[in-house]
């Protein structure tokens, strides 16, 4: 039975303004993320992903222009001007929370771990120094790293890849969002480490019935932690559905392409020869 979306991107069209002058960068884009739902957003580097994620958390560059469109959260527009307008502030973290592909940028590199998981969310909920304190190691704890407490009082360069990871997803979850958007947040890290947090997204998903838009290029990871699928090409979504579906019988030929490079998900991985998989983007046909 279909629930109620809790995040609907409706037609959302973005310009932005280069040295060669204004190009379109997403056309026409719409999502429909249910509470608790994992979908994943899949298509080759510069396909529009990571700039969908952030117009949905009001962090476009200076440059880029909402031009058509409506974001809504919980039914309601969060473009509070509507097309091109202001982004409601109010909603981030506390609605919609963001996992980044680079927690060593992310982070702070001269402010404690423990101190930036409940930096942003201390002041709001009225807590002391010492519940925030003991708030930051109890995430840290659930997600998976050990010793939070003497992890709490280090600074992200004294942390693993794989650390600062779990840093970054338990400063996300700190503010109890409903939505969480995760953008590439495995790419950096070796496979062991990947599956460890493929298994934590999967888990905290699951316990807190978070609705989860995940961003990767990867269709592998994809098919261990997601439900849904769209796919994105050249700034549009080009096909939509059921994850075993579209893997199944992919409608479209790009989709297939895409897939035909992947490591299957019945069977022993396998490849075809990347030069007969290549996909080119956009940007690199002109």
């Amino acid at each position: 039975m279909s629930r109620e979306p809790i995040l609907e991107v409706d037609s959302l069209t973005v310009d932005i303004d280069g040295q060669a002058g204004r190009r379109r960068i997403l056309d026409d884009v719409s999502i429909r993320l249910e509470a608790g739902e994992p979908m994943g957003l899949v298509g080759e580097s510069g396909s529009g992903k990571s700039m969908t994620l952030r117009s949905i958390l009001g962090m476009l560059p200076p440059t880029a222009t909402i031009v058509d469109g409506e974001i809504r959260f919980q039914g309601r527009n969060i473009l509070t001007s509507g097309p091109g307008g202001k982004f409601d502030q109010r909603i981030r973290g506390t609605g919609i929370s963001m996992v980044f592909q680079e927690p060593a940028i992310a982070l702070n590199p001269v402010m404690k771990v423990g101190r930036q998981i409940t930096d942003a969310v201390a002041e709001h909920r009225g807590l002391s120094k010492r519940a925030a304190h003991d708030l930051a190691v109890d995430l840290m704890d659930r997600v998976g790293i050990a010793d939070p407490e003497r992890r709490a009082a280090n600074y992200p360069f004294q942390l693993s890849g794989g650390m600062r990871q779990r840093v970054m997803i338990a400063a996300a979850l700190a503010q109890e969002p409903q939505v969480l958007l995760c953008d590439e947040p495995t790419t950096a890290l070796d496979v062991t480490i990947q599956a460890q947090v493929l298994d934590l997204f999967r888990s905290m998903q699951q316990e807190n019935d978070l609705g989860l838009l995940y961003v990767t290029h990867d269709l592998a990871v994809v098919a261990q932690l997601c439900q849904s699928i769209s796919v994105m090409k050249d700034g549009r979504i080009i096909e939509h559905g059921v994850l075993q579906e579209v893997f199944d019988d992919p409608a479209e030929d790009y989709t297939r392409t895409l897939l035909s490079a992947t490591p299957r998900i019945d069977g022993p991985a396998q490849r075809v020869d990347g030069s007969a998989s290549r996909l080119t983007s956009r940007e690199e046909a002109q």
